[in-house]
């Protein structure tokens, strides 16, 4: 079965393919007696977990559950369970799981091991991997969390066999910008190729840049809009539909910056509408002013407005964009 290292401090493998699930037990601690499953209902995929005590926890489907409480939820059921650090959460679904239940792990006893099974395209190519937890506030997205490596990440391509075709275009709405974070012709490989290609530039950003101080926030490339229309939007904008917009729009402000000329937005619009036949504009009637504060609470932000920008050198983070050049854009985007 195909894996994928991520070379971290102790490294772990990211196995990717088809009934990859077979390979969980695998990636468990030898020490584990008692699993926690974190999923949610109509999930496909059922690990193989005979032999160990195990206690499922299923959570909303909305990200009004990705919060603090649903934290408390779990981790107290933990408690029920008799949870210790040498036994495993395993997190069963897409991003908002495995972002839930990697925080959960993470605080429960600081630090119990966790291990994902990823059962969505958002989940393959981004959430599972890298160790980046979290969950929301009212204020603003996955504001409160930390930095968790898992023990080991599947990524079981049939999955995606009977994914919904919304939670399809949230995948490739975060697909789209690996197309910009490297020189790969992604367009070329078929789409198991693509996402494994996905899984080793994160893993490599990763493994450079463990807690984001530096070039992981290249990952984040369209987040900043995105985070902020998904809050904006009450989360009826999905993660990966607002990350297709978040990147048309950062093309647009690095475009009005002088950083890259117009066939490179031209580029942009070509792989997000064109490739993956995805929205462009945010929709419409949203507050500027709103979208504007909310940005300022990107948890990126050092200096000012911060903004991940293709530009001369490619893709870098920029601190302290002027904040009526951002409005500027923004006017012109939102309708």
């Amino acid at each position: 079965m195909p894996r994928v290292t991520v070379p971290l401090d102790p490294p772990y493998d990211v196995v990717v393919g088809r009934e990859a699930i077979g390979e969980l037990r695998a990636l468990l601690p030898a020490s584990t007696r008692r699993a926690a499953v974190v999923t949610q209902p109509g999930i496909g995929l059922q690990p193989d977990l005979a032999g160990l005590d195990v206690e499922v926890y299923e959570i909303g489907t909305t990200e009004q559950s990705k919060s603090l409480a649903t934290i408390e939820t779990l981790t107290r059921g933990f408690a029920r369970q008799g949870l210790t650090r040498h036994d495993v959460v395993i997190g069963v679904g897409g991003g908002l799981v495995t972002d839930v239940a990697g925080f959960a792990a993470a605080s429960w006893h600081r630090g119990t091991p966790v291990v994902h099974v990823a059962t969505t395209l958002l989940g393959m190519i981004d959430a599972a991997v890298g160790g980046k937890t979290g969950v929301n506030l009212p204020e603003g997205k996955n504001l409160v969390g930390a930095f968790w490596q898992p023990s080991g990440v599947i990524c079981d391509l049939d999955a995606l066999d009977t994914l919904p075709a919304r939670e399809m275009r949230c995948g490739l709405g975060e697909m789209a910008k690996y197309h910009f974070l490297t020189g790969d012709d992604l367009l070329a490989m078929d789409l198991d190729d693509r996402i494994a290609r996905c899984i080793e530039i994160k893993a490599e950003v990763v493994a450079s840049d463990e807690r984001e101080g530096g070039r992981r926030a290249l990952l984040n490339y369209g987040h900043t809009l995105a985070h902020a229309l998904e809050t904006a939007t009450d989360h009826e904008l999905a993660h990966g539909e607002a990350v297709a917009v978040g990147l048309i729009f950062a093309a647009e402000l690095a475009h009005e910056l002088g950083r890259i000329d117009q066939a490179r937005v031209g580029e942009h619009r070509r792989v997000v509408a064109g490739e993956y036949d995805l929205m462009t504009s945010p929709p419409a009637g949203l507050d500027v002013d709103e979208l504007l504060a909310l940005m300022g609470r990107d948890k990126k932000a050092l200096d000012g407005l911060t903004f991940v920008l293709d530009g001369p050198a490619g893709v870098e983070v920029v601190n302290d964009v002027d904040a009526d050049v951002v409005r500027k854009v923004l006017e012109r985007t939102v309708p």
